[in-house]
Parts: C-alpha cells; structure tokens; sequence
C-alpha cells in the first residue's frame, strides 16, 4: 500500500520544488498530484510544459518521492456535449502525461450537475465508451470518486456505476470527508466501504462535520441550511479527530479487507499496482507541520501495524 499526501494545500503556497520536498520532510515517499495551474487545471486542458516537467523530476529525483497518482477534474459527464467532448480531449492528454511520468493511477471525480442526474449520467457513459479501450491499452488504473455536488453522490450507486464497466482499469475511491453525501448523513463506514469490495483501490484520509445535522455547518441565506441539493454542498477536509467521521471503523473495516495487502498479491483484483491511502486534508495549512506526519504514523501504525 502507497501512502501519498495530496498537494493541493502546497500548490497554492509554493513552487513545485519546495512542495516536493517539503512532502519528503514530511516522511511521505508518495505525492498524489492534485490539479496544478501547471499541469494538470481544473476543467482545463493539461499543460505541463518541458521547464515544468523538469522541475518536477529534479525533485523527485533529488528526494525519492514518487507520484502515486494524478487527480484531475473535467466535466466528462457534461452537462453539455461540448463540455464533455473539451473533456474527453483533456482526458487523452492527461493519459499521455501519466504514462509519460511512469505514474500508473489517475483519481477522478464524476463531475457533472445534479440538476441534470439523467443527462450527466449519460454523457459519463458515453465519455466511458471513448475513453475505457484508451485506459486499458495504456495499462493504467482509473480511479472515481464521487465528489458534493456531482450528478451522484451516493457510495453504492456510485460504486455500480464503476462495477458495472467489469475492468480491472478502473478502482473506486473511498473519499471520508465526503462520506456523510454517499450515505445521506448515516455515516456507515463499514457498510460503505464492503459494497465497494474489490472496486475499492484508494482511500483519502481527512475529517469533516456531518452536513445533515443542524448547525454543523451555518450558510447564508438560511434556507440554505436545509440541504437544498440544487442550490449548495459543504464539506471539509479536517485531520483525523476534528471532525464527525468514524476513522475507527473505517480503519477496522480496511484491515479486514485486507486492503494494504491485496494489491499485492498474484491474482490482484486490479492494474496499476498497490492501493492507495492519501492523507488529503486542506483546512488548516498552518498545522501541517504538526498534522501531516501524525496522519502518516497514524495510517502506518493502522494499517501496516508499524
């Protein structure tokens, strides 16, 4: 099992070096690169330039860092036939960027509008058609997570979506701060993450408040406190303990899957090599320091029982 930190604090305060290293200082051998205004923007095409690319592989290779995995946002799922055709374009190229980096996993999001769950649904199967003979000829794993605010949000039917594709290319990413949206505010991580099974290749580790009980959250104007799903979604990314959800159970219910291990073995569920634990919490850049190796021995000891 890999054991990557999310970036996307660090993007935002630091050039590509100094975020390489400072993940080294942080004792993680693995970054999940999430989208960079360099490399791979939110909803935008992939840039990467050559000065960037070598950079980015001066660092790595002056600390021993590797990429776990890239992360990238498009809209695949629409809602419009030109949003997803941009986004197919820039799923091609983000391929190339992957393979080019020797890094086997990109983690996605569904994307899309919940407003519009039938037509997103069917632009998402449609870029899946176009896009699936290209992931599996490449060798690579990719990765869904649903994320607030996309055409779906819940654990099981999101997991469906991705079992019903039977290919060991593509994994499902169990995201805990955006836990309380899959099941509706029940918080069950365990029934959760067993539907998932053998989908479930990548785990983001970060607290944040269950959304559904009053007060946990107070937005303006008040209505909007009462979840209207068409109008807004909040969420956190919390250290572990600051927050509402159950990292007891998910860490129990990990071990008993034998996640840290399953990738491993011979006759591996999926492609694209070990499984993934990410530490992705953003609320507070100022405790980094102090939380990011906590959570780090936190999942080792967890997990891998160091």
């Amino acid at each position: 099992m890999k054991i990557a930190f999310d970036v996307d604090v660090l993007a935002k305060q630091m050039d590509i070096n100094r975020m390489v290293h400072q993940v080294a200082d942080w004792g993680y051998k693995y970054i999940e690169q999430s989208p960079h205004p360099r490399i791979n923007p939110f909803y935008k095409h992939p840039l990467f330039s050559k000065e960037c690319e070598q950079e980015y592989r001066q660092a790595l290779k002056e600390t021993g860092v590797e990429i776990s995995s890239f992360i990238v946002v498009y809209r695949w799922s629409g809602p419009t036939e030109e949003q997803r055709q941009f986004a197919v374009a820039n799923w091609k190229r983000m391929i190339e960027i992957a393979v080019d980096m020797g890094v086997q996993v990109i983690n996605t999001e569904l994307s899309g509008d919940p407003n519009q769950q039938e037509i997103c649904n069917g632009m998402w199967f449609k870029s899946m058609e176009e896009l699936l003979p290209i992931i599996e000829r490449e060798g690579i794993r990719v990765e869904i997570q649903s994320h607030p605010y996309d055409f779906c949000e819940l654990n099981n039917e999101t997991c469906d979506l991705v079992k019903s594709f039977r290919s060991k290319n593509l994994g499902y990413v169990y995201s805990s701060p955006h836990g309380f949206f899959y099941d509706e505010g029940k918080g069950d991580v365990r029934s959760m993450l067993r539907y998932a099974g053998d989908e479930l290749t990548h785990v983001l580790f970060a607290d944040t408040f269950n959304q559904t009980l009053d007060c946990r959250y107070i937005a303006n104007p008040p209505w909007l406190n009462g979840r209207g799903k068409a109008d807004v979604t909040i969420h956190q990314h919390l250290a572990m303990g600051e927050g509402d959800v159950d990292f007891d159970g998910i860490f129990e219910t990990l071990r008993d899957m034998d996640f840290a291990n399953k990738q491993l073995q011979e006759n591996a569920p999926k492609v694209g090599g070990d499984n993934i634990a990410c530490v992705s919490m953003f609320g507070f850049p100022e405790k980094m320091d102090k939380q990011a190796p906590e959570a780090r021995e936190r999942i080792e000891r967890e997990l891998l029982g160091r």
